[in-house]
């Protein structure tokens, strides 16, 4: 009788552990929502998918821009660092499940004893030879370690989102540095051909001062154009030099290595596409910094789990095994083996209040990660509204820039040919070949700023990251939103 209600006992508590351990503390994680318009200020309504894979800046058909993003994408220090910490991720996922599982540890010593005297107190030396074997098992009853896991896993797709994270914004600095450098080298180019034209004007009006056509003066302010002309061309190789410099070291390279490479000259880049956006509610699945904030979130609410289930009694199954073999000198030796198994129970009952603030903590931390999330959403769908309206008005102004270059060189052969003929003043020319010299600047710095918002465009909405389609591996909680424990 005795027997059966002990196995009676004994199934019950079996029972009962098993309902407990499919107990799981803390609130599960759901892909958080919040309204969001159905299409930009200045966009359509069309989808546009997933834009992770588009090369976009083979739109401005530069092929020495395309070799630089392949050589450097995968090769630029702050993307390998990035990369680096989801290794770290990683691991941390198999220290975040280890402690659920049972752990073993054996250990073996052996020591010689022995007492030192006169010769007839003195014994013999006694080896022992002895081993231990330790194992426990702290048994997750209220999902401790499954929470911790659970976290762990959403810091894992958090890594590899910030390594797109990364990948995006070397897109963004390389793209546009080379852009700034072939702006300065068309800079310096109109700068040489202004200095070519104002020093044929300088000899000419020297010319006139001898042929008693032309004052001092004239010659004197001709010369002063063509040393203004000249001042300006050292700072622009200079900042030529520092866009060169800054492509190498975001490719991994010492900072001149690119130097002769780029010294070949190009024109500057005009993008030859359409302009996309697609919705905002694309961002959500576009942008890695979106993901990267979900992702966190996931983990923080994960740890409300781990601190509420500290508030509950946990139990720990532990025992121990240690046999031992003592050979004496001169005598015969012996075993002795000793063993222990048993539960260990711990009940929180007095803590001052302490894991009642972990889990308030914990909450915090998740409102504040979700806070962070739609921060994130807010400021994405503001960068790719401010980047819209601004390339949907940039080719306005260059075309407006185009014409004004075309009508400003016309007033300065109409000047040139009435200076040369004596019906006008050497000052209409110089002025004429200012304004040609300002229309050419401001043309260049709208084409400049045109392909720098096409970029800006083409990140906000968190495109190119991976370009060829390799895309990282992430948890399918990335891509299909995270399932309940």
């Amino acid at each position: 009788m005795r027997g059966r209600t002990a196995l009676a006992r004994s199934a019950a508590y079996f029972v009962i552990a098993s309902l407990l351990a499919g107990c799981v503390s803390g609130p599960d994680h759901t892909p958080p929502e919040m309204p969001l318009p159905a299409k930009f200020g200045e966009g359509s309504t069309k989808n546009i998918g997933d834009v992770a894979t588009v090369a976009w800046w083979s739109a401005f058909r530069d092929r020495q821009l395309d070799s630089l993003v392949a050589r450097g994408i995968d090769q630029n220090l702050d993307v390998l660092q990035a990369m680096e910490r989801i290794n770290s991720a990683s691991s941390n996922v198999t220290v975040a499940g280890a402690g659920s599982l049972p752990s073993l540890v054996v250990g073996a010593s052996h020591t010689v004893s022995g007492q030192m005297g006169s010769e007839r107190t003195r014994i013999g030396a006694t080896n022992t030879t002895g081993g231990e074997a330790n194992v426990s098992w702290l048994l997750d009853l209220f999902g401790q370690y499954r929470r911790s896991k659970e976290s762990a896993l959403a810091s894992l797709d958090s890594a590899y989102a910030s390594a797109d994270v990364a990948r995006l914004a070397f897109l963004q600095d390389l793209v546009s540095t080379y852009i700034d450098a072939r702006f300065y080298q068309e800079r310096i180019a109109l700068s040489k051909a202004n200095l070519q034209s104002r020093r044929e004007t300088f000899d000419l009006t020297k010319f006139q001062l001898e042929a008693g056509a032309a004052s001092r003066l004239d010659v004197v302010q001709a010369e002063g154009l063509v040393q203004s002309t000249q001042a300006e061309i050292p700072g622009l190789e200079t900042n030529f030099r520092v866009s060169a410099h800054h492509i190498a070291t975001l490719l991994g390279l010492p900072a001149s290595s690119l130097m002769a490479e780029l010294q070949k000259g190009a024109a500057q880049p005009v993008y030859r596409a359409g302009i996309i956006s697609g919705v905002p509610a694309d961002l959500i699945r576009n942008r890695p910094d979106i993901r990267v904030a979900e992702r966190n979130l996931a983990a923080a609410t994960a740890n409300i789990g781990v601190a509420q289930s500290q508030l509950y009694p946990s139990i720990a199954l532990s025992g121990s095994i240690s046999p031992t073999w003592v050979n004496p000198a001169g005598g015969s030796g012996g075993g002795l083996t000793t063993w222990s198994f048993g539960p260990t129970l711990n009940l929180p009952i007095f803590d001052g209040g302490r894991l009642r603030a972990n889990v308030d903590i914990a909450k915090s931390d998740a409102k504040t990660a979700y806070l962070a999330w739609k921060a994130a959403v807010l400021n994405a769908v503001e960068e790719v509204e401010n980047a819209l309206s601004a390339v949907r008005r940039d080719a306005q102004t260059v075309e407006a820039l185009r014409a004004q270059v075309k009508t400003t060189q016309e007033s300065l052969e109409l000047s040139t040919a009435s200076y040369k003929d004596g019906a006008s003043s050497l000052l209409d020319v110089l002025d004429a070949q200012r304004q040609v010299s300002l229309a050419q600047a401001s043309l260049a710095a709208a084409v400049q700023q045109m392909a720098r918002d096409y970029v800006s465009l083409n990140v906000a909405i968190g495109g190119g990251y991976a370009p060829g389609g390799k895309v990282n591996s992430v948890s399918a909680t990335v891509a299909k939103g995270p399932t309940k424990s």
